[in-house]
């Protein structure tokens, strides 16, 4: 196998790291508009195989070259490079996976599934940690039941040693992270799909020591294309980020402030982007080159079995790789693009399907290859 990772920052580090293990990958072409200087943990893995190739993403033609010579396309870049980015795999005949997180987009993407049919291969957005993971233990559990009457969702990235005020350290895009504070958020309610303000219903949700109770509020994007799916077919089901306690309250009023806006202000005779200004002034504060962080996720499904009540759930807590220097969250997300890029390459997901990893990706198999990496996935009983 061929693959190609757009982006060499952290999640498209971590998931040119993992497909670099399995002996039957050739080759890795690692590519960004800058690649001179990458993580310590790809470095035993220079040579032949490991190829950082030099790439602005704007320009089409150079993108389809490269495209054209990998099996799979795995796209760590910002969210809104997907749909470009999904038009030229497909026109390229490549596999191609990204980390979404927009669902409008992924709407977009899957609009092009007669493109990818004619082509015969399979784009599958959505498919890190959250939107991703989170989403296939999901479907699991609606899987497992007969009858759905609830489905919840928690994950947080968090450092495993909070400092004030905000007890939150970067592991990846703060600006994705303030879209996902800022953006309403998709929800299904008695059956319908309806939108609820981010970092609203505040509950406690308890871990096991040292984490103890988190606070969890709803955030964007997390469902990905579930509630559309499942309107009308499940009562409940949300989607809801983990953080240490008061991180929401204090995110809350800095919105509220005007400070996370998107539209220019005059400020001492310049335009200014309000969130370009926080984003600016908080990123040295909120980087923690030292800092180790840790990984949750919870997914409950609640109905019937066999005519009676039933529940099934998991659990992940995954934590900072001291040995390779990589973070939790780069691996669990890092980790699931590449564990998608593979399967796609190998014929084992939906081949000229256009679907989000819920719809597509084998349960079981995933959590195997999980497994494989030791991120456990536990059943809760």
């Amino acid at each position: 196998m061929r693959m190609l990772v757009l982006g060499a920052g952290l999640q498209g580090s971590a998931c040119a790291y993992d497909l670099l293990q399995n002996p039957d990958v050739q080759e890795v072409r690692l590519a960004d508009l800058h690649v001179s200087s990458l993580p310590a943990f790809l470095a035993p893995h220079s040579g032949p195989r490991l190829i950082p190739t030099p790439l602005d993403v704007r320009d089409r033609e150079a993108v389809l070259a490269l495209m054209r010579g990998a099996d799979a396309v795995a796209c760590a870049l910002p969210y809104y490079f997907n749909l470009d980015m999904t038009r030229l795999a497909i026109e390229a005949g490549a596999h191609f996976c990204d980390l979404g997180g927009n669902t409008e987009i992924v709407f977009q993407q899957k609009a092009l599934e007669p493109d990818a049919a004619a082509k015969g291969v399979s784009v599958v957005p959505d498919c890190g940690l959250a939107p991703g993971m989170v989403n296939i233990l999901a479907q699991h559990g609606i899987d497992q039941l007969d009858e759905v009457s609830a489905v919840r969702m928690f994950v947080g990235g968090l450092p495993q040693h909070p400092e004030p005020p905000l007890n939150y350290q970067i592991v990846y895009s703060l600006e994705g992270a303030l879209d996902y504070y800022t953006t309403l958020s998709w929800v299904l309610r008695d059956g319908k799909r309806t939108q609820v303000v981010p970092l609203s219903e505040l509950e406690p949700v308890e871990f096991s020591a040292p984490l103890g109770t988190l606070e969890a509020f709803h955030t964007a994007g997390g469902l990905s294309t579930m509630p559309f799916r499942y309107e009308g077919r499940i009562p409940t089901m949300e989607y809801k980020t983990l953080r240490y306690p008061g991180h929401a309250h204090i995110m809350a009023a800095i919105r509220e402030l005007g400070l996370l806006d998107l539209q220019p202000i005059e400020v001492k005779g310049h335009r200014v982007v309000p969130r370009d200004a926080f984003v600016s002034a908080v990123t040295p504060k909120l980087r923690k080159p030292g800092g180790h962080d840790v990984v949750a996720l919870r997914v409950i499904a609640e109905g019937t079995r066999g005519g009676r009540p039933a529940r099934v759930g998991w659990e992940v807590l995954d934590r900072y790789d001291a040995a390779r220097g990589m973070s939790a969250m780069m691996r669990t997300t890092g980790f699931s693009l590449s564990i998608t890029a593979q399967l796609q390459a190998a014929g084992a997901v939906a081949p000229g399907k256009v679907c989000t990893p819920d719809e597509c990706m084998p349960a079981a198999r995933y959590v195997d290859e999980l497994r494989k990496r030791d991120i456990v996935v536990r059943e809760l009983h």
